[in-house]
């Protein structure tokens, strides 16, 4: 069972600040360990810390480079633009001026992936960031994808972030990233291009592929970077927190840089609470929009990734549209917090331009999922109450199994299972 994590990115989010908060969160400090000692690079050890940031207690979590590596950082001076002098190195993910630099590109990065001790889903999830910051350069500097070697990917303090991220997230067994905003800074910063305007372009890039809302907070400094933005991006599954919630476990990770607003990314492990109501009564959504220039099979597909992706129901209903021509009404029923990631979908595969959306309430029986032992095998029942009593369902995907092993009419194993799961529940099935 995959828990569910909401990133607060009221300070941005960073590289670093991410490890740090999933560590504080309770990120196996070993397993990251073990799985960084497989980065095919020397020249960097890790250390995990306690900083205060505004007076509160924050992990750190810190990439110490040798002479012969390069930090992104210098002091905040040199950031933002004022002559170089003599700089204390620090750490903080984005940005670099004169040092010499290894570029490493996409093949150069799977090649560290694969040698990483580390599970599939972590490597993917690794990939799928480092990919993401790969189109963000690609649009920047108008180059292929494979053809970007760029340096905030390449450096190896961004490469250890991003593993690291990846494989605390596959500890804490999260299937679920709430990021409702990203907020940032202002002014210009330093990196290896020059200066440039906060956002710099590849953080404007990836928050607007990915549809990320992005706050403008007025404050000097850049606090989103590329490597957050696209830890975020790469991540998310929603950006609507549930309307009440519990708290099970809170992480902060804190940020390099010393700016007005300190920089803490805070890290919540949420689960949905009950409210007290009727639990017979709650509300759905609905998202409803006309196609007319579609195939079958396309609309069979788009059915299938919204289901995939969380849809309680998809279904069409034939329509007559504009000019007479023959369409169909696609609607999809889902819970508040799946509304961006099917309309993502909707809008990626389908010819369509807009969605409506609306909230309704509902009555809803209350029902339990139970697994029946039969001479057939196993049958999942869903059970419903009734203000006449208990209505036994099969699942279907259980009556058609029976059904083609035995030979038996669908109608019969589905009345035969009905009936068996009620003297079951009832307690004398076995007399």
């Amino acid at each position: 069972m995959g828990k569910t994590l909401y990133l607060e990115c009221l300070a941005g989010i960073s590289g670093d600040m991410t490890v740090a908060a999933l560590l504080d969160l309770g990120a196996d400090e070993d397993r990251l360990r073990a799985a960084l000692a497989g980065i095919p690079e020397n020249g960097f050890s890790v250390a995990v810390g306690r900083v205060k940031k505004a007076g509160i207690d924050c992990c750190d979590f810190r990439v110490i480079l040798d002479a012969a590596h390069e930090n992104h950082d210098h002091d905040m001076a040199y950031l933002h633009g004022e002559p170089e002098q003599e700089h204390s190195h620090s750490h903080a993910h984005s940005h670099a001026h004169s040092h010499s630099h290894v570029h490493r590109g996409m093949a150069e990065i799977r090649a560290i992936l694969a040698a990483c001790d580390m599970t599939e889903r972590a490597r993917e999830t690794a990939m799928r960031i480092f990919s993401i910051l790969a189109q963000a350069e690609s649009r920047a500097h108008n180059v292929p994808v494979e053809d970007v070697h760029f340096h905030e990917v390449g450096a190896i303090d961004s490469i250890v972030d991003i593993v690291a991220a990846a494989v605390c997230l596959d500890d804490l067994d999260i299937t679920e990233v709430i990021v409702p905003k990203l907020c940032e800074g202002g002014g210009t910063v330093r990196c290896q291009h020059g200066i440039l305007p906060v956002p710099v372009p590849a953080v404007v890039n990836i928050v607007s592929a990915y549809h990320i809302p992005l706050e403008l907070t007025g404050v000097e400094g850049e606090f989103v970077t590329p490597t957050g933005a696209a830890v975020a991006a790469a991540v998310m599954t929603s950006q609507q927190l549930p309307k009440t919630f519990t708290i099970e476990k809170t992480g902060l990770g804190a940020g390099k840089r010393e700016y007005a607003r300190p920089g803490i990314l805070r890290a919540m492990l949420i689960a949905p609470a009950a409210d007290g109501t009727d639990e017979t009564k709650d509300s759905i959504y609905k998202l409803e929009t006309n196609i007319d220039d579609s195939t079958g099979e396309e609309l069979g597909y788009v059915m299938e990734r919204l289901l995939e992706a969380g849809a309680r129901d998809v279904h069409y209903i034939p329509a007559y549209m504009k000019k007479n021509r023959p369409g169909w009404q696609l609607n999809v029923i889902c819970a508040q917090a799946d509304i961006p990631a099917l309309e993502r979908i909707i809008f990626a595969e389908t010819t369509t331009i807009g969605i409506r959306r609306m909230e309704m309430e509902r009555s809803v029986l209350v029902r339990r999922q139970m697994t029946l032992e039969t001479a057939y095998g196993k049958a999942e029942i869903k059970i419903c109450g009734t203000p006449e009593g208990l209505r036994y369902y099969p699942e279907y995907e259980s009556v058609a199994a029976i059904g083609r092993k035995y030979g038996m009419p669908y109608r019969e194993a589905y009345r035969e299972l009905a009936a068996l799961a009620e003297k079951k529940d009832q307690g004398y099935g076995d007399r």
